[in-house]
């Protein structure tokens, strides 16, 4: 019987990076429904990953089952080294949660919130204050940590919320849906706290339906349908898996145009332009052939432009009726 090891480091950044999450085949039913069927992911340590997918697509049945919430019907699971299923509280002692809906209580005060949280990690009552007070100011809460939190904005709400999820100081945070339902200031707020949580070390593995967000934000993307993994990789790598990318040349030399429009097979022209649109994954080898070939030929475009489906295009493929393998990778 052959025996199967689980991945406890990955290749990011150029560098060999331990996994702060792994799984292989991560399944779970309820009833007859299936909603993850085998599901693989390595996330590295000190990054941003991003699940996207549809609603239904199991994306917080992920999140809980990682955070120890509820349990897998069957696969292997890694979160900070310990296997959820045998050591819970050790993945407890090492992880934070923020869901769609905030945890804040409305009835007391910030900071009465932040102490409560200290107390349920066991802090004693000088460090609990300690840790409320820099955690308050590091999200610049201080003016309103005396006021009730029901009278907090949306984004106020927010930043509490994961304020209360570092006073454990937790090595990996799982955001659900950290942004839903705040205004696009707030949004932005609340990317720069993830990028510098990221900067302190902080694994996030972040679930959302913002495209531009996981854009923005992630290290790396996969995208979750009907309970499988449609594809993963960079967001540069899922873009590449769409087609429709292409590099369009401009002249100004009607002549130059005109060479290059004989030479360069399965390109569009427009002759007014002066323009030609070439079908390319938008790769730098591709591009470099291109610049070569141009060079080589003694042809010089005034201007190159560089043209790649956008994760909305991607999302919808990927999500659609009409759908590409499911088990396509971003990265062989």
């Amino acid at each position: 019987m052959s025996s199967f090891v689980m991945p406890t480091s990955s290749r990011f950044n150029g560098y060999a990076s331990p996994a702060a999450v792994s799984t292989v085949g991560l399944r779970k039913s309820y009833g007859d429904k299936t909603v993850l069927d085998g599901i693989d992911l390595l996330i590295p340590a000190g990054s941003v990953f991003a699940l996207l997918g549809p609603n239904g697509a199991g994306k917080t049945t992920v999140v809980k089952i990682l955070s120890t919430l509820i349990t897998a019907d069957g696969g292997q699971i890694q979160v900070a080294g310990h296997d959820p299923a045998v050591d819970p509280q050790a993945v407890r002692g090492a992880i934070g949660v923020t869901g769609q809906f905030s945890a804040v209580d409305g009835l007391i005060t910030g900071e009465e919130n932040m102490l409560l949280m200290a107390d349920l990690h066991h802090l004693s009552k000088r460090e609990g204050r300690r840790v409320a007070a820099e955690l308050l100011e590091r999200f610049d809460l201080v003016e309103a940590a005396k006021k009730p939190a029901s009278t907090y904005s949306g984004g106020m709400k927010r930043r509490l919320d994961i304020a209360m999820t570092l006073v454990g100081s937790p090595r990996i945070i799982f955001l659900d849906e950290p942004t839903t339902g705040l205004d696009p200031r707030s949004r932005h707020n609340m990317w720069q706290i993830i990028r510098e949580l990221v900067s302190d070390g902080v694994t996030v593995f972040l679930t959302t339906q913002y495209l531009e967000e996981a854009d923005e934000l992630a290290d790396r993307i996969a995208v979750l349908n009907d309970g499988r993994i449609a594809a993963q990789g960079t967001a540069e790598e899922l873009k590449r898996l769409i087609p429709g990318g292409h590099v369009r040349l401009r002249f100004t030399d009607p002549a130059a145009y005109r060479s290059a429009a004989s030479a360069l097979r399965e390109t569009t022209r427009d002759d007014e332009a002066l323009s030609l649109q070439i079908p390319s994954d938008g790769s730098q080898r591709e591009l470099r052939s291109l610049l070569d070939w141009l060079d080589s030929a003694g042809i010089e475009a005034d201007e190159l432009t560089v043209h790649t489906p956008d994760l909305d295009d991607v999302f919808f493929a990927l999500t659609g009726s009409n759908q590409p393998n499911r088990n396509q990778e971003a990265v062989r």
